[in-house]
């Protein structure tokens, strides 16, 4: 080891948004930094920073620049040097980094389904004909116009939390949140009925954290080695690759989910019109080691199985 460890006198900046789940996140990765090299807990410092997607919360994704809105404000602090490293929920992550930046550490995955959420209980199914479901997300919207085009759909932007105080408020009478971050903020009693992978298919690196740095950074290269989880990062190689060729963001409702099964991985996508009136799908076991690849050949495979028109919002 020839870098200087971090103290409390002179800790590492860890940069996150400042939302319950963001904080619950840095704090993971704090808290495995610490035991991973015996260092006390204020040798880290959680450095907030709020970005343009927590600032606008009242209009669509989709209209005020997508997936980028929650990274470039903590991006630009990592270049300018204000923080040392930066903690992301990987979903909301951009497939292309700004130049000088990486994300290679992932932390262990956790939970990738969907959650179905109301406050009177029950299941998608018991949802009556015109009832309205609350999301911000184009992928659940429009898998939920696929699957019941009975029911009304609303944008519902903010936070976990945020999304919970519609619903008290009536807003809606149900929405979608990630399983994971229910699990990670111990909200045990949320009212929620998980949604299998084989009837939802979650976004593309649902669940799992991801630790950005400076590529020339190499002490946080050599720390941060030491928490990376190898499974996660193999699954997240193939489902960005999958992501990145389909043009993926915010505006495209995309899913993907990779699973290792031995020393095969089993990778499925699927492409939806954003109203939910058709969808394409593809599913591939390949050798684990071959993961990217076989996210591009999925992507291109789903492009030249679309009918003409099927990607016109790809040029909107």
């Amino acid at each position: 080891m020839t870098y200087t460890l971090p103290t409390p006198k002179t800790p590492l900046n860890i940069g996150t948004r400042g939302s319950p789940l963001a904080l619950a996140q840095a704090y993971e990765t704090r808290a495995r930094l610490a035991k991973a090299f015996d260092l006390p807990l204020d040798a880290f410092e959680i450095v907030v920073i709020t970005t343009t997607g927590d600032r606008i919360i009242d209009r669509p994704l989709k209209e005020i620049g997508g997936k980028g809105l929650f990274t470039r404000e903590i991006e630009q602090a990592m270049l300018d040097g204000s923080i040392d490293i930066a903690v992301h929920s990987m979903k909301d992550m951009p497939v292309q980094q700004p130049e000088g930046l990486m994300l290679d550490t992932y932390l262990p995955r956790e939970d990738v389904r969907d959650a179905f959420i109301s406050l009177s209980g029950g299941a998608l199914g018991d949802l009556s004909a015109g009832a309205v479901v609350g999301t911000s997300s184009l992928r659940r919207q429009a898998q939920l116009k696929l699957r019941r085009p009975d029911l009304q759909v609303v944008e519902f932007r903010g936070n976990l939390q945020t999304r919970l105080k519609k619903l008290e408020n009536q807003v809606a009478q149900a929405t979608f949140l990630a399983m994971a971050g229910l699990k990670r903020l111990k909200m045990d009693e949320v009212p929620r009925q998980a949604i299998e992978v084989d009837d939802m298919l979650p976004a593309v690196a649902q669940g799992a954290i991801g630790i950005e740095r400076r590529i020339n950074d190499m002490r946080m290269a050599d720390m941060l080695a030491a928490i990376h989880d190898r499974e996660t990062g193999q699954r997240l190689a193939a489902e960005r690759a999958f992501l990145a060729a389909l043009d993926g963001s915010c505006e495209t409702p995309i899913a993907g989910l990779s699973e290792l099964q031995g020393s095969t991985m089993r990778l499925r996508g699927e492409v939806l019109r954003p109203d939910g009136s058709d969808a394409i799908q593809d599913d591939m076991i390949v050798p684990i080691e071959d993961g990217a690849q076989a996210g591009q050949e999925m992507a291109a495979k789903l492009l030249e199985r679309a009918g003409e028109g099927f990607f016109d919002w790809r040029e909107r």
